[in-house]
C-alpha cells in the first residue's frame, strides 16, 4: 500500500484554499467548505500512530484495525485506489462529519439540485455546521419546498486528499465500517460529474459486493453483516415502494388538494408498515432515529439516489464475469455516455 505521510496544517489549508479558488462564486459558502475541509485535514494522523497508544480503548482499536484490513483488501482484491486514504485517522470532536440538505417540491420527488465547479450538480448541499444546514433548510422551507437535513458520518473528497477514518465512523459495527471504506473508495474509482444517482448506486453496489467477498471465511462477522443487509434491504424496499406510490399520486390527474391528502395517507401508511417491519425484526430499533422526524418528499430522496441503479450494476458485474477490472472498464464506458443514453443503458441492465 502506498505510504501516507502526515499532512502539515499549512499544506492542508493551502489545498483547501486551492479548492476555494477553483470555486469562483458563492464565496461565503465555499469559504465555509474550505475552512471545514482544512480543519479535518489538520486533524489527521497515521492510524499506526494511534494504534501505538497503549491507552486506546479496545473497541476503537478493533474498529481502526478493521478499517485498515478492509482498506488492504479493497486495494488488493477489488482493485480500488491504493493511496493514503483510510490509513489516517481524524477526531473531529463532533458526532457527524457534515450535514446534507435535501429539498423537493411539495408534490414531486424531483430533487432540487445545487451546482458546483468540480462535481457538477448534486441533489444535496453539505455543511460542516448543523446550524448552517438548518438555516439553509429553513430558507427553502419558507419558499415552499419539502426539506430534510441528513447527518453524514463520512464522505469522499474523490481523491483530492487522503481521506481519513473519522471518529464519527467508529460507532458503526465492524461490517458497516468495512463496507463504508469500500463505498468511499469507490467514489475515488469512478465519479460522474452531475449524476448523483449513478455515483451513489455504483458505490453502493461496490460496497455490497466487496463486503460479501471480504467476509468469506469470517462466519461471525458474515452472519452479522447478513442480518444488517436483510434489514437494510427490507427497510429500503419499504421506502422505495412508498416513493413509487407517491410518484403515481403526483403524476395523476387529481386536483392538488386531493394529492396533498393522498400524500399524508401514504406517509401514515409508511409509519404503520415500518412498525410491522420492526416487529418482524424482534423489535430491533436500528431505524427508529430515521423514522423519528416528520416525513416528506425530501426525506425520501436519498433512497432513490443511493439505490436506483444498484440492480443495474449487479447485472453489469455479472456480464463482466465477476472480474473487478472488467467491471470498472464497463462502468467507465457507461460513465462516458451522455446522460439519457446512460440512463437507458442502466434501465436495460436493470430490466425495466
Amino acid at each position: 500500500m502506498a505510504a501516507a505521510p502526515r499532512l502539515t496544517c499549512g499544506r492542508a489549508i493551502a489545498g483547501a484554499g486551492l479548492a476555494l479558488a477553483l470555486a469562483g462564486c458563492q464565496l461565503g459558502y465555499y469559504a465555509h467548505l474550505a475552512r471545514g475541509q482544512a480543519d479535518l485535514l489538520c486533524r489527521r494522523e497515521p492510524i499506526a500512530d494511534v494504534l501505538a497508544d497503549a491507552t486506546l480503548a479496545p473497541e476503537a482499536r478493533a474498529r481502526l484495525q478493521r478499517a485498515l484490513d478492509a482498506r488492504r483488501f479493497a486495494a488488493r482484491a477489488m482493485g480500488l485506489p491504493d493511496n493514503g486514504s483510510y490509513t489516517l485517522y481524524a477526531d473531529l470532536g463532533r458526532p457527524y462529519a457534515v450535514w446534507n440538505v435535501y429539498a423537493a417540491p411539495e408534490l414531486s420527488l424531483d430533487a432540487h439540485e445545487w451546482c458546483y465547479p468540480l462535481t457538477g450538480c448534486l441533489a444535496y448541499r453539505g455543511y460542516y455546521s448543523e446550524a448552517r444546514a438548518r438555516d439553509e433548510a429553513a430558507r427553502l422551507a419558507a419558499e415552499g419546498w419539502d426539506v430534510h437535513v441528513g447527518p453524514v458520518a463520512a464522505y469522499s473528497t474523490l481523491g483530492w486528499f487522503d481521506d481519513p477514518v473519522l471518529n464519527t465512523m467508529l460507532r458503526w459495527p465492524e461490517d458497516v465500517l468495512a463496507g463504508s471504506v469500500m463505498h468511499e473508495l469507490a467514489h475515488q474509482q469512478l465519479f460522474v460529474k452531475g449524476d448523483t444517482a449513478f455515483n451513489e448506486s455504483f458505490a453502493t453496489f461496490v460496497e455490497r459486493q466487496g463486503l460479501a467477498q471480504y467476509l468469506e471465511g469470517q462466519p461471525p462477522l458474515r452472519e452479522q453483516a447478513a442480518r444488517h443487509e436483510r434489514q437494510q434491504a427490507e427497510f429500503v424496499g419499504l421506502m422505495l415502494e412508498t416513493r413509487r406510490r407517491l410518484e403515481a399520486v403526483y403524476a395523476g390527474p387529481a386536483p392538488d388538494d386531493d394529492k396533498r391528502r393522498a400524500k399524508q395517507e401514504e406517509l401514515a401508511r409508511l409509519r404503520r408498515e415500518y412498525e410491522a417491519l420492526k416487529a418482524g425484526w424482534g423489535g430491533d430499533a436500528a431505524y427508529d432515529s430515521w423514522m423519528a422526524d416528520g416525513f416528506n418528499n425530501a426525506r425520501l430522496l436519498p433512497f432513490g439516489l443511493y439505490h436506483e441503479w444498484v440492480p443495474a450494476f449487479a447485472a453489469l458485474f455479472r456480464e463482466a464475469g465477476g472480474e473487478w477490472a472488467a467491471f470498472y472498464r464497463e462502468a467507465e464506458q457507461l460513465a462516458q455516455l451522455d446522460p439519457e443514453p446512460r440512463r437507458e443503458r442502466l434501465r436495460r441492465l436493470r430490466g425495466s
